[in-house]
């Protein structure tokens, strides 16, 4: 089962540690790695056939042309969405009865694809992140929030991707402010390194020194009213006021729609790849017959 819009992860500096690129490729889904022309051989000798060349290099905009170059690309192949991924995600886990369970990305993305489609003024979806996972229970989703990292993305948008930094939470603000909505899933969840944790990316070129300052003040310029900046985190952090709360636009479903009735697992079974230690993940196992 592979996700049926185009699937593009953005890559530099990271051949050799390409998290996303390694995870997609063991579970089979199709997707183009986008690299820089100077890289493209050593992403090649990793990714093969995976791996395609921008026309432009260095331009000192960190991934903001990249990831333009990607949408106006999945447009000229007729794809109604697109997927664009960071290039430092371990794994896509499910939330499954509390636990989050690694499993297999073509069936997570199959699910949020179908669940986003029912809708016709989403604009942008995407999956939660496992290190805000803070709550013993989650809602599948959370509506009209910040996506960030793996996001699917409604082609027609006037919006684009713009500036040097935040620049996820400047589109999120763009299509919200004109009255559309996002959609957070935590039905599935991804795990991401920290931003600064890996070399290469965006580390040296928009993160170094006082690369978080700039990158939160620059979005409050943006957003004058909407966007402060607060330390966080031990860092320099932009916080939308409100979190988020003022936007909310209800979801839209598409009228005529066929929705097949009953549960669809997308293929996933719950099974022990070794040994389980954990009481609460046996009894799982045992309760969902995989034993």
């Amino acid at each position: 089962m592979i996700p049926r819009y185009p699937v593009y992860v953005i890559s530099k500096g990271r051949a050799d540690a390409c998290l996303t690129a390694r995870f997609l490729v063991k579970d089979g889904v199709p997707f183009r790695l986008i690299v820089e022309p100077q890289e493209q051989a050593w992403y090649e000798k990793h990714f093969g056939k995976s791996v395609q060349t921008l026309p432009f290099s260095n331009l000192g905009l960190g991934s903001i042309p990249a990831r333009n170059w990607c949408w106006e690309h999945s447009k000229s192949l007729g794809a109604r969405r697109h997927w664009i991924l960071d290039d430092n995600i371990r794994q896509v886990r499910r939330l499954f009865k509390t636990e989050r369970i690694p499993c297999a990305s073509g069936p997570a993305l199959c699910a949020v694809e179908d669940f986003i489609d029912r809708y016709e003024n989403i604009a942008i979806g995407g999956l939660n992140y496992t290190m805000f996972w803070i709550e013993p229970s989650l809602p599948p989703f959370y509506l009209n929030q910040h996506v960030y990292s793996c996001l699917l993305i409604l082609n027609a948008l006037p919006h684009r991707w713009r500036g040097r930094y935040n620049e996820d939470a400047d589109l999120c603000l763009q299509v919200l402010s004109a009255g559309l909505c996002t959609v957070l899933v935590n039905a599935f969840m991804i795990d991401k390194m920290g931003t600064m944790a890996m070399k290469g990316g965006n580390t040296d070129e928009l993160y170094k020194g006082d690369g978080r300052l700039k990158m939160s003040r620059a979005l409050q310029r943006k957003w004058p009213g909407v966007v402060d900046t607060a330390r966080r985190f031990h860092r320099a952090q932009h916080v939308v006021k409100g979190n988020w709360r003022g936007f909310d636009t209800p979801l839209k479903r598409i009228e005529g729609l066929d929705i097949p009735v009953g549960r669809n697992e997308y293929g996933l079974s719950l099974k022990a790849v070794k040994t389980v230690r954990s009481p609460q993940m046996r009894k799982l196992l045992k309760n969902t017959g995989r034993a």
